[in-house]
């Protein structure tokens, strides 16, 4: 099977923030939104400034663009815009953060006479110290231009390097919270704006969800208490475009705390139509990641699946999604599903 990328060549370029990206989302069976494009950056771009202004984040941009220089990407350069997304897998409702892939997806409840959409945003999320944990948790509060209580923990990281916090930092430019917050059930974690937004898109906070504030607060304003959060960790999504098979990869993350205990049945009576999602997974490797998906993607429907491109795609890890596989009724094979994931 050919590879096959679809790049729509654009040039215009935008001169503010974007908003998040929204789309119509599409049917049971389908699992794409989006697509490729590309801008030609001006004499003063960086590619920071680029994906801003394309609903990206770091990570996004450098590892869809790795010949460019970060910094100085160069007027007429052709960048490209990684701005197809394979849906993460489980229920499309409420919040659903992918830590491998640096980014959210919120399914809005659909008003009357409306289609159904989902909206996604860049994220940061916590360091290799400072992990995010994974499983589901809901809202619990919601603040305008908060103020931030900064943990012992967080005091005395910053106090051994020379830069001591107050014990609360109120609203303004410099307070890391942004003009934003939502408070998660998971003690201690938030999503929330940030006055360093070139970092969006990075493993860079203690834990939190960071978004671009322009992000932040237009969902803030379509959001509310109680709205279901999972969170997850797949570097490698699969689905179906049609009758085409569509693979996405990122490069692995270690594996983040799981969230256990109370605040999880509590979640589980609230929610007890979503299934759990997988959490903690030790030693698995891209491979394992993107047979899991294959099975999952072809339980109803049977696809042939090309390993070829699967590994080139997991060792790029590019996070560009590409056609690795196609329907079993396009090829006349049959009972493929299982055996072509093995091949």
């Amino acid at each position: 099977m050919k590879r096959r990328l679809l790049i729509i060549a654009a040039t215009i370029v935008a001169t503010t923030p974007a908003y998040a990206a929204i789309y119509e989302l599409p049917p049971e069976g389908r699992d794409v939104v989006g697509e490729i494009s590309t801008v030609i950056a001006s004499y003063d771009d960086t590619l920071v400034d680029i994906a801003r202004r394309h609903g990206l984040g770091y990570q996004d941009i450098v590892r869809a663009n790795p010949n460019v220089n970060v910094w100085m990407p160069g007027e007429g350069t052709q960048i490209v815009l990684p701005t197809r997304f394979v849906l993460p897998p489980g229920p499309r409702k409420g919040l659903v953060l992918n830590l491998a892939e640096y980014r959210m997806y919120y399914y809005p409840e659909p008003k009357a006479g409306e289609p159904a959409k989902v909206h996604t945003y860049p994220m940061s999320i916590g360091r290799m110290d400072w992990e995010t944990p994974l499983g589901r948790t809901q809202i619990v509060a919601m603040a305008k231009n908060p103020a931030w209580y900064p943990p012992q923990s967080v005091r005395d990281e910053h106090a051994a390097d020379g830069d001591p916090l107050p014990r609360v930092v109120p609203a303004g430019p410099k307070n890391p919270l942004g003009t934003r917050a939502l408070r998660l059930g998971i003690p201690g974690y938030l999503i929330h704006g940030t006055n360093r937004p070139a970092g969006v898109g990075m493993r860079v906070s203690h834990g939190c969800i960071r978004m671009f504030p322009e992000d932040v607060e237009f969902l803030f304003e379509r959001i509310h208490v109680k709205t279901v959060v999972r969170i997850i960790n797949m570097p490698v999504k699969m689905g179906w475009d049609g009758d085409i098979l569509v693979a996405e990869a990122h490069p692995l993350l270690e594996v983040p705390q799981p969230l256990v205990g109370e605040s999880l049945a509590q979640i589980e009576k609230l929610d007890a139509d979503i299934e759990l999602p997988e959490v903690a997974f030790l030693g698995k490797d891209p491979l394992t990641y993107a047979t899991e998906q294959f099975i999952a993607a072809t339980a109803v429907r049977p696809g042939q699946l090309d390993w070829d491109l699967i590994e080139e795609l997991v060792a790029r890890s590019d996070g560009v999604p590409e056609a690795v596989g196609i329907s079993i009724k396009e090829t006349g094979i049959k009972n493929a599903a299982t055996s072509a994931a093995f091949e």
